[in-house]
């Protein structure tokens, strides 16, 4: 049995490191993902559709341009008969008509409120810069969060190698100590099965960490079997720094500034309502040239050309149309209305969340510090039994237990580490400061 799980674990390892690694770090991993990521780029597109949305030639401030034109014969046999008597009949009289007509138009003043729809484009494109950035800091989050796990598997994973080789060298000890008759059978079997154990939960780290960096892949869609080192030595903010970003408040939170942008589209909604009671005052003016030939000796004439300019001054005023702009006027009201509750319900929620990530945050720095010094206390503790062990003064039991308390607290010192800085990031999110600080 333990050589067969020694078997899968070197297996497993030496595909690993049969791919080659390359060192990434959380730069790097940000520029990836900002150049790949494919939410991120579906998203970029929609701006660019906001923007295209917000010129000027899409809100009716430009006057219409049109050019027709028309070509039409006509074939037709006629019988005549005059009050004098005098008849006749033509067959296949031909008659051709040809035309063209250029105008144009442009409304002085508009009932459909482009001022305002125009203003309204051009929130609506700045709106859509806020969604894209909220997209971006959530796939942010999402790297950090994932990108750490991975660092902390990658401790993990070292952690447990380094266990396994303790258990691996003590094995041995035993059996030669079995060998030359210095302990007992039972202790062998100990020690195998602590080697068995080690094994296996270093196979079980090395899966996850297999699978964490596929998960790291997908988000700066790359090749989902990169393999990759991360640089696991981690920074963190300042506690002036900290103070200061919380200080700051959540005014500069993403998720608020596009609901106040909704506060100010909600207000041009109103506007443009009250504009469709005003009438439409256009200006028009028309080219046109007309030109008919027909074969009709009875006739007045055969052929007749006919251009010209024609202008005018039109007005177009919508009094009523069954009481809709009075409701929809009505329902503009309620809608500004509940832009401003859903503002102030927002700003509740953020700040509640910036007072728990910043709580949440600093909570973990003390965890991480007591994880420090009980890492530090363990690893005292490991030296002396490991010294104690070497001259039969503590038992195998005895030994086994402090080597545990050591890799349980190099674990927990590990997990504090990357847990305090996935906490910082998330704070940085709320505070609206994640971009500014790793892109």
């Amino acid at each position: 049995m333990k050589n067969l799980i020694n078997i899968f674990v070197v297996i497993f390892l030496s595909t690993i490191n049969l791919v080659a690694q390359n060192d990434l770090t959380i730069s790097s991993a940000v520029k990836k993902t900002l150049e790949n990521n494919l939410d991120i780029k579906i998203s970029e597109n929609l701006e660019k559709i906001a923007k295209n949305n917000s010129s000027i030639l899409n809100n009716n401030y430009l006057p219409n341009i049109q050019l027709g034109s028309d070509i039409s014969s006509n074939i037709q046999s006629i019988e005549i008969e005059t009050p004098s008597g005098i008849s006749g009949t033509l067959d296949d009289t031909k008659t051709d008509n040809s035309s063209a007509l250029l105008s144009i138009s442009y409304n002085i003043i508009d009932a459909s409120g482009r001022k305002y729809n125009y203003k309204k484009s051009k929130e609506l494109f700045s709106k859509s810069n806020l969604e894209v950035k909220e997209i971006i800091e959530n796939t942010m989050l999402q790297l950090f969060t994932v990108f750490f796990e991975v660092g902390k598997l990658s401790d993990e994973r070292n952690i447990l190698k380094n266990a396994l080789e303790i258990s691996k060298t003590r094995y041995e000890r035993k059996l030669l100590e079995f060998e030359y008759g210095q302990t007992n059978n039972l202790e062998v079997l100990n020690a195998e099965v602590d080697v068995n154990t080690d094994s296996i939960n270093l196979l079980k780290s090395s899966k996850q960490l297999f699978n964490a960096k596929r998960d790291l892949n997908l988000i700066m869609n790359v090749d989902l079997e990169s393999q990759f080192n991360i640089n696991t030595k981690i920074e963190f903010l300042s506690g002036d720094e900290i103070a200061t970003i919380f200080s700051n408040g959540i005014y500069n939170n993403t998720r608020l500034l596009i609901i106040e942008k909704d506060v100010i589209i909600s207000n041009l909604d109103k506007k443009i309502t009250k504009y469709s009671y005003l009438p439409t005052l256009g200006l028009s003016g028309t080219y046109g040239w007309n030109e008919s030939i027909n074969d009709n000796p009875y006739a007045f004439y055969n052929k007749s050309i006919s251009d010209g300019f024609s202008a005018g001054i039109n007005i177009r005023w919508d009094i009523f149309r069954g009481g809709k702009k009075i409701i929809a006027n009505k329902n503009t009201t309620i809608n500004q209305q509940n832009s401003e509750l859903n503002k102030k319900k927002t700003e509740l929620d953020i700040t509640k969340e910036l007072r728990n990530a910043y709580q949440t945050h600093l909570n973990n720095l003390f965890i991480m510090e007591v994880q420090n010094k009980n890492l530090e206390t363990n690893k005292n503790n490991f030296e002396r039994n490991l010294e104690r062990y070497k001259i039969g003064q503590v038992s195998s039991i005895e030994f086994r237990r402090a080597q545990l308390n050591l890799l349980n607290a190099e674990l927990s010192n590990s997990s504090a580490k990357y847990q305090a800085k996935i906490s910082e990031a998330y704070f940085l999110k709320i505070s609206g400061e994640i971009i500014s600080r790793f892109k």
